[in-house]
């Protein structure tokens, strides 16, 4: 049971990642409503989540490169850092610095969009204490094909949670509650992702 948690821990990030309306669901709804289609909301999730996938692929390949040249012990420290580092400036700044992409985008620009909104999150690095896990057993890190196929592994089943969730929640919205609801039941997801983002560099610090 203890290799799955990591899995459970990729899938959980990536429902995570879905119910936050910063990775997609909210733009897909947006589009949608502007452009009167309920197909559009659905093709939407498409490059939502291959820009997502991709942002997250990108980090775990930087992370794992590191992997290669440096100690397994200073790798977690250097990582948390960064990570803790990105969670002061979220603290700090929050959306002042948000990408903004027109309702009249195409296909291509939402990918690039969700890409750039994901890596300027640090959504990647919420996962790698749990690539880490499963990249190394008994304290000895896998040979790098093998954790370069765990890692694409663990991208996948965080993009398939994530896209589930994202889909679930723009149907609803979509289709029910409508974006006025959303003004009156807000979460603010900022400051969850800013925790998150926290507690995973600690947890790279100290475990």
């Amino acid at each position: 049971m203890t290799s799955l948690w990591p899995w459970l821990t990729v899938a959980g990030l990536g429902a995570f990642h879905g119910a936050n309306p910063a990775m997609g669901w909210l733009f897909a709804v947006a589009l949608g409503l502007h452009r009167h289609n309920r197909r559009v909301v659905w093709v939407s999730l498409i490059p939502i989540a291959v820009g997502h996938a991709a942002s997250i692929a990108l980090a775990l390949a930087v992370i794992l490169a590191f992997g290669l040249l440096l100690d397994l012990g200073v790798l977690r420290s250097v990582t948390g850092m960064l990570i803790l580092v990105l969670a002061c400036y979220h603290a700090i700044y929050g959306h002042k610095h948000r990408v903004r992409i027109g309702m009249q985008t195409g296909m291509a620009g939402l990918g690039v969009w969700s890409f750039v909104m994901a890596t300027s999150h640090g959504a990647g690095l919420m996962l790698v204490p749990a690539v880490l896990a499963l990249c190394v057993a008994n304290g000895t890190p896998f040979p790098p094909d093998a954790s370069f196929a765990v890692s694409l592994g663990a991208v996948a089943v965080h993009t398939l949670a994530m896209l589930a969730v994202t889909g679930l929640i723009a149907a609803i919205v979509f289709e029910w509650l409508g974006l006025s609801l959303l003004r009156s039941a807000w979460i603010n997801f900022d400051l969850i992702w800013t925790l998150a983002l926290g507690t995973t560099g600690l947890i790279l610090l100290f475990e």
